[in-house]
């Protein structure tokens, strides 16, 4: 039967299994036909790849123990085809459902299972390294521990224990990495929100001065412009209170409350003569009010109180 058949139905075996709701119950699938062989047969190989080649794509389902690539006998050229092993049968079931059908290096492979698998009788001018290699196959072979006492269990136990605290705070370093990610990425895009909000107010503001223009066309519209930039209704709100900002405005000064006192030696005689007008007026205006009109009490102005105390 042509390979491609082969391919198809086998795919319609799965699609069937899935239609009925048994895929993946080994005990009623297909599969189980094939349940004491561990073997599988994989065709439509690129004629390029080696043993290692094929293990490394097909381990991906469990553990090869085994392989026969079958080549040529007298250049020694792969045949396209071979024979695998897994460790556990249950990864024959994977690798058949998953890989049959697939392209590799543009070839489409046909996987199925091999219910007997015979081992190739030898030659007779077959080499040593090919007798091996269809014995044990060039799958990697299993690590067998040493037996250990207590005390190194304890230690291997330890040095558990500390890699996998090791690893906990790489995950909690990972979770801060990521709670930083994610608050920049929302400043991120709260600062996009806030530039838009400030183009739209930006509009706004230029309708808003258009509209004031059509009211009064012959206003100041440069500082108009200004106080709606900054959302201002008025000089004082932009500028504020500081004298700074007057900008040589006249500011009317207020008078003093109180009558300051010349100084005699370097005043003019006129202001001199002025001030004592003017105290003589509001010693009278006291006067007439009942209250004291001396500016001073006895040496109260001149004398501190320790020098009045021991007088």
């Amino acid at each position: 039967m042509n390979p491609i058949t082969n391919i198809k139905n086998q795919n319609k075996l799965n699609e069937r299994e899935l239609a009925m709701g048994i895929a993946g119950d080994l005990t009623k699938s297909w599969h189980q036909v094939y349940k004491d062989s561990a073997w599988i047969y994989i065709g439509g190989l690129p004629y390029d790849l080696t043993e290692g080649d094929v293990i490394s794509v097909f381990s991906q389902w469990g553990e090869v123990v085994n392989i026969n690539l079958i080549r040529d006998a007298k250049t020694g050229k792969s045949k396209g085809f071979c024979f695998l092993c897994y460790q556990d049968q249950r990864s024959t079931v994977l690798a058949v459902d998953n890989f049959n059908g697939m392209e590799l290096l543009k070839r489409m492979l046909r996987v199925d299972h091999v219910e007997e698998y015979k081992v190739p009788k030898y030659k007779e001018d077959a080499d040593e390294e090919t007798k091996r290699l269809w014995e044990k196959g060039c799958a990697p072979e299993a690590i067998e521990l040493p037996d250990m006492d207590e005390s190194q269990i304890k230690k291997a136990k330890k040095r558990l224990k500390k890699q996998q605290q090791a690893i906990a705070g790489l995950e909690q370093d990972d979770e801060i990495l990521m709670e930083v990610k994610k608050a920049k990425k929302i400043a991120k895009k709260e600062k996009k929100k806030a530039k838009k909000e400030k183009k739209k107010e930006k509009k706004r503001l230029k309708k808003e001065l258009k509209a004031r223009k059509a009211e009064n066309p012959d206003g100041d519209w440069n500082m108009e412009g200004k106080l709606l930039d900054v959302g201002a209704k008025s000089e004082a709100d932009l500028y504020g209170e500081n004298a700074h900002f007057d900008f040589g405005k006249k500011v009317e000064e207020k008078g003093k409350e109180w009558n300051e006192r010349p100084d005699f030696e370097k005043a003019d005689w006129r202001i001199i003569e002025q001030w004592k007008i003017i105290r003589e007026a509001e010693k009278a205006a006291k006067a007439a009010k009942g209250e004291t009109t001396e500016a001073w009490g006895e040496d109260k102005g001149y004398l501190p109180n320790r020098i009045r105390r021991n007088n």
